[in-house]
């Protein structure tokens, strides 16, 4: 798909969240956009990248065939959701999100709520999670007019037990903050801290049965593997 000319990001980030294009295509395009309108800015998270794929970040978190560690953490309503309660009815995939702010998640939900039916079609339900106030997760979900719950993991407890949080570092710290990027703000302190995006596909046993973790957050589980994972889940407990 050629590229369309753009003057800025956020005319990039409106076309690419609305465009009928797969996930993955619509990452592709914004990231390429906002390298050739901030290079700079694309060279500071290229450096992060370097930075986390050095120490594996990600890499213990649980994988295929370990049991998911349960959580209990409130919606953007402020009502508690346990994982407990989501897998008695079925498998549930579940994805964790940067902020409100990030456009790759932005444009992520927006694909999660297209596939969301056909989520609810394979006997499945999804659930996302991300380090913010319920205002801020409340935003994200209306923006995207989602029909499943945003979690509120406040200061990364849950990411940082799963080994699924990482420092930004500074050199991104910097050029967030100087961008309006406020996450002391939307997320109650002032550690700077923020999960790496994944996706965890859970069978009713609370075993992961499939996982995409990259320390690049451009990149995110495709829509159709999530939605096979979830069909194959069903088909095993089925047998």
């Amino acid at each position: 798909m050629k590229q369309p000319a753009f003057t800025n990001v956020e005319d990039a980030f409106v076309y690419c969240r609305d465009m009928d294009a797969s996930l993955n295509e619509r990452l592709d395009i914004f990231s390429k956009a906002s390298r050739a309108l901030r290079p700079e800015g694309q060279e500071a998270i290229d450096h992060m990248v370097e930075r986390l794929s050095a120490y594996e970040a990600g890499a213990l978190a649980p994988g295929p065939g370990d049991i998911m560690p349960p959580f209990a953490l409130p919606d953007e309503t402020g009502r508690v959701v346990t994982l407990d309660s989501l897998l008695a009815k079925g498998p549930v995939a579940v994805t964790f999100h940067r902020g409100h702010w990030c456009p790759y998640c932005r444009i992520n939900t927006r694909v999660l709520a297209d596939v969301h039916e056909r989520i609810i079609a394979e006997g499945a339900s999804l659930v996302a999670i991300l380090p913010e106030r319920e205002q801020f997760a409340a935003g994200l979900s209306a923006e995207a007019k989602l029909h499943y719950p945003i979690l509120c993991d406040l200061d990364n407890g849950y990411a940082l037990s799963i080994n699924l949080a990482i420092y930004v570092g500074a050199e991104l710290q910097e050029m967030m903050a100087a961008s309006g990027y406020d996450l002391p703000r939307y997320q109650g302190n002032n550690a700077w801290l923020l999960p790496i995006p994944a996706t965890f596909v859970i069978g009713q046993d609370g075993r992961v049965v499939e996982r995409f973790i990259d320390p690049d957050y451009r990149k995110r589980m495709a829509e159709d593997d999530l939605l096979a994972a979830l069909r194959s889940v069903g088909r095993q407990a089925a047998d």
